[in-house]
């Protein structure tokens, strides 16, 4: 568009791939921001910002992993008691995989996860704690011998499937039921090949289980054959034996 003295009138602004136009154009150029030293420190609470942040966990989560024996990844609560039979079947499950040939991938906190980082670590391999930033700050358990914090649960969750073979889930629960959804789901949709997942503790479990066949595959929301995506077994051996066999060492 051009006025009446022949200038033409911006009406557009481009700044690498984004373009605004009308009321979004911004004043000054994408370095003028930069060097300016005068303004507020608000940016590094903006999205383009935290996109540098969630780029800069993906790298040290790759770095730290990328060298991992084959793994398997193995959750169950926080809050699971160092006195229990799930304690004990957890620590149990972790000896039982580094003697297998694999490494031991937890959340690496405590109860469940830190049974198995136990385990994995008495038994002298490599036992991998993945922590999470949360309110109530748990830190990673003693049992962990390679340990890495994320921010951002979505980072996390990749680290958790891309360096495990299989998954091993005992009786948990919101974030336990989280990762065990998303590898049912990855599965599911073929995003993953070759992925065992196995739940252990058939009391526990059984209600789920009850319900994915009499709703899920009743009302035809999922196929029957997905019902075949896991395996529950009581059996610490079992459960080893499953997710080892399928995966693959």
């Amino acid at each position: 568009m051009v006025n009446s003295d022949g200038a033409r009138m911006r009406r557009e602004q481009r700044r690498g791939p984004v373009l605004r136009r009308h009321g979004q154009m911004q004043q000054g150029t994408t370095d003028q921001h930069l060097l300016d030293t005068r303004g507020t420190a608000d940016w590094v609470h903006e999205d383009p910002f935290r996109v540098l942040r969630i780029q800069s966990e993906f790298v040290e989560g790759f770095g730290a992993l990328a060298e991992l024996p084959p793994a398997i990844s193995v959750f169950g609560s926080a809050r699971t008691r160092r006195d229990s039979p799930e304690y004990e079947a957890a620590t149990a499950i972790g000896r039982g995989l580094v003697e297998a040939g694999f490494a031991v991938i937890t959340g690496g906190g405590p109860g469940a996860m830190e049974a198995a980082n136990k385990g994995a670590m008495e038994a002298g391999g490599v036992s991998v704690g993945l922590g999470i930033e949360l309110p109530f700050e748990q830190g990673i358990n003693p049992y962990v011998n390679l340990g890495v914090d994320f921010r951002y649960f979505f980072v996390r969750k990749t680290m958790f499937v891309k360096y495990a073979s299989g998954f091993v889930v005992l009786p948990g629960g919101l974030g336990t039921l989280d990762e065990l959804f998303e590898a049912l789901t990855l599965v599911q949709t073929k995003k993953v090949t070759r992925f065992p997942i196995v739940l252990f503790g058939s009391a526990y479990w059984s209600g789920l289980v009850r319900w994915i066949e009499d709703t899920l595959v009743a009302e035809g929301k999922v196929g029957a054959h997905d019902l075949q995506l896991f395996h529950v077994t009581d059996d610490v051996e079992e459960a080893i034996a499953l997710v080892t066999k399928e995966a693959g060492a």
